[in-house]
């Protein structure tokens, strides 16, 4: 039997994490990355500007988790939106479309009550890394 061993994945440069978790963990070529939100990687706060520039920030950060395990937003598989509310959802996906333009990943979108420091957005995702 091959042993397949997961790997943490931290990019070099990305938002660090708000609470004691990984960025990212590859198992051979999946890659699952943990909730990302619209950290500024310098400053370590949340972007201004709404929900839009939270939600293209996201993006940013879930994309260097992904290049950080060997992935990018073309081997996305599938992700998951968490929206403090449901009412930010076309925004949302008016900036996601920018990141996912042609054949996006199977998504689901959710509301939740709150997110982390106050963030309007947080996006997971499960990808494939072809450094695998």
């Amino acid at each position: 039997m091959t042993s397949v061993k997961k790997e943490i994945i931290i990019p070099a440069g990305g938002a660090k994490p708000v609470a004691p978790y990984s960025p990212g963990i590859r198992l051979g070529q999946l890659v699952f990355t943990s909730g990302q939100i619209g950290l500024d990687p310098a400053t370590g706060k949340l972007v201004e500007g709404g929900v839009a520039a939270q939600a293209r920030q996201t993006l940013e950060n879930l994309k260097a988790v992904l290049v950080a395990a060997g992935a990018d937003l073309s081997t996305v598989l599938k992700t998951t939106v968490f929206l403090n509310d449901m009412g930010d959802y076309g925004v949302v996906n008016e900036v996601y479309a920018e990141f996912f333009p042609q054949d996006p990943p199977a998504r689901s979108a959710v509301q939740v009550a709150a997110l982390p420091i106050g963030a309007l957005v947080e996006i997971e995702a499960i990808a494939y890394s072809v450094e695998g």
